[in-house]
C-alpha cells in the first residue's frame, strides 16, 4: 500500500504559469500529520540502521556475490516502479508487486536484507517518481516497520533467516507464513491509513473501509505467492524470472478494471471527477460530518470562456479547460474535491469546513488562481468566475439541494458581478414544493418521462402551414399535469436548464427526422432561454444531431426572447451569429416589452419576431394595443422580416391581422397544441389548404 499523494510536482498544462501546489510543501510543521510522520519515520529508520549493522559485512559480500539475489533485486525495482492499480480511487491507490519478492527476500535471506533492498528501491522509485522527501522517507520508514513485524512474527515460529542461514518453508510452516504475512499487510495498512486520514482530513475508519478491502485481495495474492518464489529459488533459481508472467497479467487486468473505473467516475477532457463521482463523495462527506463543521460546495462557472471557444475553436477551448482544471485542484487544500460537471462548469466539495469564512477563502484563492492571464495560441486571456457557495447544514441536507443552491448562488454572483455569493434563502424564489418538484423534474428527464405537442404556425393571408412550435408538456404521477409556467422557471433557477433543453432539442430532432423522411417537411421551433444561449455546446448539439438524421438546417428553428437581447447581449449576440452561421433559423419570441432591441436587429441573423400574446388578445378592445401591434408589424417588415402573432384566439383578430400585413399567427382559434400523432393526422389534413372565412381546424 503506498503513501498518500501529498503533493507531487505536476508540470503545468499549456503555457499558462500554474499556482504553487498547495499540496507540495509537506505537513505543516506541529501539525498532527507532521508529528506522525516525524514518529514513523524515526522509529522505521532506526530499525533500518539496526537491520543494518546486524548484517556484517561477511554476509554483505555474501549477498553481492549471490546472483540470485540480484536477480531479485531487480524484480524488487521493476515491482515499485509499477504497482497493481485495484480502484481509481486516491484513497485506495497501489499494490506494489515487489511485495511478492520483498517477503520472500526476508523469509529466505532474514530482515536486514529484506529491509535494504525494499527500502533502496523506494528511494529510486520515489527519485524515479519525483516524490517529496517525507513521501520517500514516509514510505521507507512503514515498509520497515512491516518487514520488522513480519520478521517478529517469525521469530516466534523459530524462524531467524540469514544470508549465511537460509530458510526454505515447507508444507508445516504454513501458519508462520500467513501470521507473518498477515502482519506485514496490517503494518503497512495501518501506517498508510493513519497518514492519509491526517493528510485528508477524513476518519480512520472511512479509510480502513475504502483501502482494507481492496488492498487486501492483492495482498494476499502476492504474499500467497512469496513461499514458492523461495522454494523455486532453492531448486532451481533460473526459474524465478517466470514468475514475472503472473504478476504481469494481474497488473494488466488490473489495470483494464481501473481504467473502466476511471473513465466511468471521471471526466474524459480534464481527468477531474464527473457528477457521479461527486455524488458519492459529497454523500459520504455528509454521512461523516461532525455536529461542529460544515460541508461546503462550490459551483464555479468561467466568465468569459466562451470568447476563446468563438475566437480559436474548441481545441483551443479544450486546452484553456485543462489549464482551468489543473489550477483549481493545485489550489485547493488535500481532500477537496473538484469535479468537471460539463462546458465550463465546475464543482469543488469542501468535506470538512469550519465555517462560511474559511469556504469563502477557498472560494477567494480559486479565483485568484484563475485569474492568471492565460497565453494561447500567441494571445492573451484574463479569465474570471463566478462562484457560488452552498453549506451543509446551513442551506441544504443532500446533495441534491446543495448543488441546486450553490447554482442560484453562482448565478446571484453572475447578476451582482461580485465574484462569489453564499445561498441566501431570501434571494431564492424555490419554496419547499418547488425544491420536491425540482427533484421530480430530475428524475422525469432521466426517465424520458416528458413530451412534447405541437403547435402549428399558420399564414394569415393564405392558411398554410409553415411550421409547428415545440411545447413540453409533463404528466406527473401524483400531481397530474403539471403547467409548463410552473416547472420551466423553476429549472432556468436551477442546474437542470441545460439538461431539459438539450432533452426538448433530441425529442425535437428525432420528431423532425420521423416527418421529414416519411415526406411531411415541417420545422418545429425550440424555445431556448437565456442560459441556453451561454452554452458552447448548444450549435454543437444542433449540428450534430441534425447530421445524425440527416435533415436540412431549417428543419429545426430556436425562439429566443427579447429580454435574451436586453440584458445578455454581450454573449448572446455572439451565439446567435452562430447558430446563424449554421443555418437554424431565429425568431425572436413575446416581442412587445422594448422597442429598442428593434436597432439589435440589424445586426443579428432573426428572421422573425413574434408578437407577445398578452397584445394581440386586447385587438378591438383597446385603441392603444392595436397600435401598438400595428407599429411592431410595420417596424419588423420594414427591416426585411416576418412578423407572427401570438395569442390568434378569434376570426375577428386574425382578420384584423391580416390586415395589418401580419405574416402569420398561432393561436387555439387556429389550431391547438397536440401530441406528435394528432400532430400528424391534422398537418397532413391541412397542409396547404386555402385559408377558410371560419375558424382554420
Amino acid at each position: 500500500m503506498p503513501c498518500p499523494e501529498i503533493g507531487d510536482s505536476t508540470g503545468s498544462t499549456g503555457r499558462a504559469p500554474a499556482p504553487p501546489d498547495t499540496r507540495d510543501a509537506g505537513p505543516r510543521l506541529g501539525s498532527p500529520l507532521w508529528t506522525y510522520f516525524a514518529a514513523i519515520i524515526t522509529i522505521g529508520f532506526t530499525a533500518l540502521v539496526v537491520a543494518t549493522v546486524r548484517l556484517g559485512g561477511p554476509e554483505l559480500a555474501l549477498l553481492g556475490a549471490d546472483p540470485l539475489f540480484w536477480v531479485l533485486v531487480v524484480l524488487v525495482f521493476l515491482g515499485e516502479l509499477r504497482p497493481v492499480m485495484v480502484s481509481s480511487s486516491a484513497l485506495v491507490g497501489g499494490t506494489p508487486t515487489s511485495t511478492m519478492f520483498t517477503f520472500a527476500v526476508l523469509m529466505h535471506y532474514g530482515l536486514s536484507a529484506a529491509a535494504i533492498m525494499q527500502a533502496v528501491a523506494m528511494l529510486v522509485s520515489g527519485l524515479v517518481h519525483k516524490r517529496a522527501w517525507h513521501r520517500i522517507a514516509f514510505n521507507i520508514a512503514q515498509v520497515t516497520l512491516a518487514c520488522l513485524a513480519a520478521a517478529v512474527v517469525f521469530g516466534m515460529f523459530g524462524v531467524h533467516s540469514r544470508p549465511m542461514n537460509t530458510w526454505t518453508p515447507t508444507g508445516a510452516d504454513i501458519p508462520a507464513i500467513v501470521l507473518a504475512g498477515l502482519a506485514y499487510f496490517l503494518v503497512r495498512g495501518l501506517l498508510v491509513c493513519g497518514a492519509v486520514a491526517l493528510h485528508e482530513r477524513k476518519t480512520v475508519l472511512r479509510v480502513l473501509k475504502t483501502s482494507l478491502v481492496p488492498q487486501g485481495l492483492v495482498y494476499g495474492a502476492l504474499l500467497g505467492l512469496a513461499p514458492l518464489v523461495v522454494v523455486v529459488m532453492e531448486h532451481s533459481a533460473g526459474l524465478v524470472p517466470l514468475f514475472v508472467a503472473p504478476l504481469a497479467a494481474v497488473y494488466f487486468t488490473a489495470t483494464l478494471s481501473m481504467r473502466r473505473d476511471h473513465q466511468a467516475m471521471h471526466d474524459g477532457l480534464t481527468g477531474l471527477p464527473n457528477r457521479k463521482l461527486l455524488i458519492l463523495r459529497t454523500e459520504e462527506a455528509l454521512a461523516e460530518a461532525r455536529h461542529d463543521e460544515r460541508v461546503g460546495l462550490l459551483l464555479l462557472d468561467l466568465d468569459r470562456f466562451k470568447e476563446v471557444n468563438d475566437t480559436l475553436g474548441h481545441p483551443v477551448g479544450d486546452l484553456l479547460l485543462k489549464i482551468v482544471a489543473h489550477r483549481l485542484t493545485h489550489s485547493v487544500r488535500p481532500g477537496d474535491v473538484v469535479a468537471r460537471l460539463g462546458g465550463d462548469e465546475f464543482a469543488v466539495l469542501l468535506p470538512q469546513i469550519r465555517d462560511a469564512q474559511a469556504a469563502k477563502e477557498v472560494a477567494s484563492r480559486l479565483r485568484v488562481a484563475l485569474t492568471e492571464p492565460v497565453r494561447l495560441e500567441g494571445m492573451t486571456f484574463d479569465l474570471d468566475a463566478s462562484i457560488g457557495i452552498a453549506l451543509y447544514p446551513d442551506h441544504a441536507p443532500d446533495f441534491e439541494l446543495l448543488l441546486q443552491r450553490s447554482d442560484v448562488a453562482m448565478y446571484m454572483a453572475k447578476e451582482a458581478r461580485s465574484g462569489v455569493e453564499f445561498y441566501v434563502a431570501e434571494r431564492d424564489r424555490n419554496s419547499p414544493e418547488r425544491l420536491s418538484l425540482l427533484g421530480d423534474l430530475r428524475r422525469a428527464i432521466d426517465g424520458a418521462e416528458l413530451d412534447l405537442h405541437y403547435q402549428p404556425k399558420v399564414a394569415l393571408q393564405d392558411g398554410r402551414v409553415e411550421g409547428v412550435e415545440a411545447l413540453l408538456r409533463w404528466w406527473h404521477p401524483v400531481r397530474g399535469p403539471v403547467s409548463p409556467g410552473e416547472f420551466i422557471p423553476l429549472a432556468e433557477q436551477s442546474y437542470l436548464m441545460r439538461e431539459l433543453t438539450q432533452y426538448v432539442i433530441a425529442k425535437a430532432l428525432d420528431q423532425a427526422a420521423r416527418w421529414w423522411h416519411s415526406g411531411l417537411e415541417i420545422p418545429i421551433s425550440v424555445n431556448v432561454s437565456a442560459r441556453d444561449l451561454l452554452d458552447s455546446g448548444l450549435p454543437d448539439q444542433l449540428s450534430a444531431g441534425l447530421a445524425r438524421y440527416s435533415l436540412p438546417a431549417n428543419a429545426i428553428h430556436l425562439e429566443v426572447t427579447e429580454r435574451i437581447l436586453m440584458t445578455d447581449q454581450a454573449y448572446s449576440a455572439d451565439t446567435i451569429r452562430t447558430l446563424a452561421a449554421l443555418g437554424v433559423p431565429l425568431a425572436l419570441d413575446d416581442f412587445g416589452t422594448g422597442y429598442s432591441t428593434l436597432v439589435r436587429l440589424q445586426r443579428l441573423q432573426v428572421d422573425e419576431v413574434k408578437i407577445d400574446a398578452s397584445f394581440v388578445r386586447k385587438l378591438g378592445e383597446s385603441a392603444d394595443d392595436e397600435r401598438i401591434v400595428r407599429s411592431i408589424i410595420d417596424l419588423v417588415r420594414s427591416l426585411g422580416l416576418r412578423a407572427v402573432a401570438e395569442g390568434v384566439e378569434s376570426a375577428d383578430i386574425a382578420a384584423q391581422l391580416r390586415g395589418m400585413g401580419c405574416h402569420a399567427g398561432q393561436g387555439w382559434w387556429l389550431a391547438e397544441p397536440m401530441p406528435a400523432e394528432e400532430a400528424v393526422v391534422w398537418l397532413r389534413s391541412r397542409l396547404r389548404l386555402p385559408m377558410a372565412t371560419s375558424r382554420v381546424d
